[in-house]
């Protein structure tokens, strides 16, 4: 687990954009985003967190890991199906885990092969792969390449956060929360991570 490099600066830069921000971020003075070296984790894990409570995917993925065990492609692909529906995955999760385990045996997916792309770029490359959408790609960039300026408006656990420190309670369009964000940049990875953090008892990891 590696704390981005960009952490102190970019929490500098959006204290003094914004006070409300400030607040927050010096609420959870200590705490930041942990980056992991291993994106076929990183993946895996936001598929089994995908539309459930931090709490739920937490017990999901404790279930997931004692059953692959080591956690890799070539296990995960081993793995009977009715094995990983016990753990608490739907069947269609089922198969979007096993689609990435066959993306990742299929290619060589080292660093390079990220660091090579832009966001867009990475986003298109995960994103064809069957069960992998664009939260699940930004939650690969934020988590896994720690990429700095990502902003996953379709996460339901960051638009709360923004109503509830932001616009007290009203409900924006999607464009709106965008406007809203721009000030943030380049660091909205770290300003959703800190609004994730304002309204979950533990940081959100993937």
């Amino acid at each position: 687990m590696i704390t981005p490099h960009y952490w102190t600066q970019a929490t500098a830069h959006l204290s003094q954009q914004c006070r409300t921000m400030a607040a927050i971020i010096a609420t959870y003075e200590g705490e930041s985003m942990q980056a992991r070296p291993d994106g076929f984790f990183t993946l895996l894990r936001a598929i089994c967190g995908q539309q459930i409570s931090v709490k739920a995917a937490d017990a999901v993925w404790a279930k997931f890991t004692k059953a692959v065990k080591p956690l890799t492609p070539q296990k995960l692909l081993r793995v009977r199906d009715t094995t990983l529906r016990a753990c608490g995955l739907s069947g269609q999760k089922v198969a979007y885990v096993k689609n990435i385990a066959q993306f990742f045996a299929e290619n060589e997916v080292t660093p390079e092969y990220w660091a090579a792309r832009d966001d867009s770029e990475v986003n298109k490359a995960l994103v064809s792969i069957k069960g992998v959408g664009t939260w699940t790609a930004e939650m690969f960039m934020m988590f896994h390449l720690a990429r700095p300026d990502i902003f996953p408006i379709g996460d339901l656990g960051l638009i709360k956060a923004i109503d509830r420190h932001y616009t007290n309670g009203v409900r924006l369009k999607p464009a709106e929360y965008i406007a809203l964000a721009e000030p943030w940049r380049p660091y909205r990875s770290v300003a959703t991570w800190y609004l994730w953090r304002a309204i979950d008892p533990v940081p959100v990891a993937y």
